[in-house]
């Protein structure tokens, strides 16, 4: 059997750079095309395409003689514009490339942000229909129906932590500045997933699954259609915040509870960069059953995102709480 060929775009972004050192370490005959608006210099073992979805035309060719393309590239600002420009105008000028060299095999990470503000507990792909408010949810939900439209597969992930987060641990470390107590009593709960993780479960899904510390007995190739793509365990938000606190991300524990409506005063009453609907989805329910991408990937989903964070906490100590950039 000759080696894959897998084409990568976003693949210097938090997701992309981490599905790139699993492809490494798990498939290393493997032949990979890395896409990204700015190339490292440094190739390591990857052939660097200078590509942007925003720019169709520089797209040509970029999945030529590919078995597989990961379609990980997406703009989660505000600029609504470009939100469209990238993720759903981006992502189908890509699948129909991805098209025309004859790709067998698309996979794309969107994110449960789709589903808008909740609260949301314990729904499964079907249950929920799909309600965004920002441009970014949008745009890449838009981005989700021509993955689908060519038989592809679409992970919706929930909150990605790991080296490299720029907005979900940052938010918590911004907020708890502002109110400095357990939110609500602490018993949100909500889908994360390592970043390391969900690399884990892309490769699996781009290579036919079936190793990392699975049964082997899912079905990763002929997977189509919507998967949740995060651990199956929600984290409480009370742990998580504990954690953080032992790993010196949060200065110290939640030292009371505060009802929420006194905690949205709070946070409306003090300056910084997390909004309301930012705070909400953070420190409310928003959890998804994830068991079945699991299964199908056929590999373990880990000890959960939780045991995982010691990996990336001077990452977070000395990113602190700025804002995303």
């Amino acid at each position: 059997m000759s080696a894959p060929h897998v084409v990568v775009t976003g693949a210097t972004g938090f997701a992309g750079s981490a599905v790139l050192r699993r492809l490494a370490a798990q498939a290393p005959q493997a032949v990979v095309r890395a896409v990204s608006r700015t190339p490292p210099a440094t190739a390591h073992g990857v052939r660097w395409v200078d590509a942007d979805l925003a720019a169709a035309e520089s797209l040509r060719g970029v999945c030529d003689g590919a078995d597989v393309l990961l379609s990980l590239a997406s703009y989660i600002g505000p600029d609504a514009e470009r939100c469209a420009a990238v993720n759903s105008a981006g992502t189908e000028a890509l699948v129909a490339e991805a098209r025309r060299a004859g790709v067998g095999r698309i996979v794309q990470l969107s994110t449960c942000a789709v589903y808008g503000p909740g609260p949301h507990r314990g729904q499964d792909i079907g249950e929920l229909t799909p309600a965004p408010v920002s441009p970014a949810s949008r745009s890449r939900l838009a981005g989700e129906e021509p993955v689908l439209e060519a038989g592809g597969l679409v992970l919706r992930a929930g909150l990605v932590l790991g080296t490299g987060d720029r907005w979900v641990v940052p938010a918590l470390v911004d907020a708890f500045r502002r109110v400095p107590a357990g939110w609500g009593g602490g018993e949100g709960l909500a889908s994360f997933v390592d970043v390391d993780d969900l690399a884990r479960l892309i490769v699996a899904f781009a290579l036919g699954g079936g190793s990392g510390g699975g049964s082997g007995s899912g079905d990763a190739a002929g997977a189509s259609g919507v998967l949740h793509a995060h651990h199956p365990e929600p984290v409480r938000n009370r742990d998580l915040m504990t954690a953080l606190a032992g790993h010196r991300v949060l200065p110290q524990r939640p030292a009371g509870d505060w009802p929420w409506p006194t905690c949205l005063d709070a946070l409306a009453g003090t300056p910084g960069w997390v909004s309301e609907r930012q705070f909400t989805l953070l420190a409310r329910d928003h959890w998804y059953r994830a068991d079945e991408a699991w299964r199908l990937a056929g590999i373990a989903p880990g000890p959960g995102p939780l045991a995982r964070l010691g990996r990336a906490a001077q990452w977070y100590r000395e990113r602190g709480g700025l804002v995303p950039g």
